[in-house]
């Protein structure tokens, strides 16, 4: 039997996380990087160089249009996520765009509803989701081993301050601590509780208006609740708990790419996991959208667009409560390719 021929991947910007997905991707045999795209092609041809890609371009819309690119992954800051996707979509491309996926629901409606009509591919690149160990996890949740889920706790929080001028600060680059790191907690609050019936928030909020520090609470109708932080103001534990009414599991440190849990039953049972995590854990989403496009999928049953939606609302909500806003320009569909 003559196997399929490998996915043809092209890459939309050049920045670490760029950097991250490409050498997963070396890792799986059905995966090929033919094309890079930046804004300037002097950029492209220094990432392609290291990477050994064949192609590189100065612009999006060059590599949406190489005919040789089954998939693009979209890299760039995310104030730019709905304008570099948009154009892979226009061209005809499956995409697979990085989180968040962009900076408000209505802009990723507008994606969801694009890449319907043309029939195409699309996701979020939420590797928490498709990494082994929180699908372990979500396997013994499933099966009733904590019992219902009454609350789930999660903390990012990153050791700063960062200067003026730096993009977690900035506005106009969708800048704070809510959208860069928060998407993480409220991603593993909506996997295992789903859509809340309530929202509060609170933040301290830097000088440009974007959120130093944040907190959230998240109420359900079946009495659960998550408590979640996302944070600029110091190295927090980066972990994350499940409680049910049977028993706790506690991820540990880097809980949206973990390799170990620690399972805790109400009957006594304590049982400490480890999962084996193939390079930097970002291969696995490759690889879910590598199946997805041999199928014939639009979407992906691991990460639905509807959860990518649900969780984009959740995000809506805890922004106008703690008052943050971007210029109506971050948004518009006609954004300048703002960086490599």
């Amino acid at each position: 039997m003559i196997s399929p021929r490998p996915t043809r991947w092209g890459i939309l910007a050049t920045g670490r996380i760029a950097n991250d997905f490409v050498e997963d991707l070396r890792l799986l045999a059905d995966a090929e990087v033919t094309a890079v795209g930046s804004r300037s092609v002097e950029a492209a041809e220094v990432f392609a160089r290291r990477h050994s890609i064949p192609r590189a371009y100065g612009s999006w819309a060059e590599l949406a249009a190489d005919p040789e690119v089954d998939v693009v992954y979209v890299a760039t800051p995310h104030s730019a996520h709905y304008a570099a996707t948009m154009v892979c979509l226009d061209a005809g491309k499956a995409v697979l765009c990085e989180k968040p996926f962009t900076l408000d629901r209505a802009s990723s409606e507008d994606l969801v509803r694009v890449a319907a009509k043309r029939g195409l591919f699309l996701m979020e690149a939420m590797w928490t989701l498709t990494n082994p160990t929180i699908q372990r996890i979500q396997r013994l949740v499933n099966d009733g081993t904590i019992g219902e889920v009454m609350h789930v706790g999660a903390d990012f929080g990153v050791a700063g301050p960062f200067p003026v001028g730096h993009r977690m600060r900035a506005p106009e680059l969708g800048g704070g601590a809510l959208l860069d790191l928060g998407v993480y907690p409220v991603t593993v609050a909506h996997a295992f509780l789903g859509v809340p019936s309530t929202v509060q928030a609170w933040a301290s909020l830097l000088p440009e208006g974007t959120d130093e520090n944040t907190a959230m609470v998240l109420g359900y109708d079946s009495g659960a609740v998550a408590t979640l932080q996302a944070g600029m103001v110091g190295d927090t534990a980066q972990r994350a708990v499940i409680t049910g009414r049977a028993g706790r599991i506690e991820i540990d440190r880097l809980f949206y790419r973990p390799d170990t849990f620690t399972l805790t039953t109400n009957e006594g049972r304590c049982e400490r996991v480890e999962v084996e995590v193939r390079g930097n854990g970002m291969g696995y989403e490759a690889e879910e959208v590598m199946r997805c496009l041999r199928a014939g999928l639009t979407e992906s049953p691991a990460i639905p667009l509807r959860s990518t939606l649900a969780v984009m609302s959740i995000l809506d909500r805890v922004r106008e409560q703690i008052g943050v806003t971007y210029p109506p320009a971050v948004t518009s569909s006609v954004l300048p390719q703002p960086g490599p």
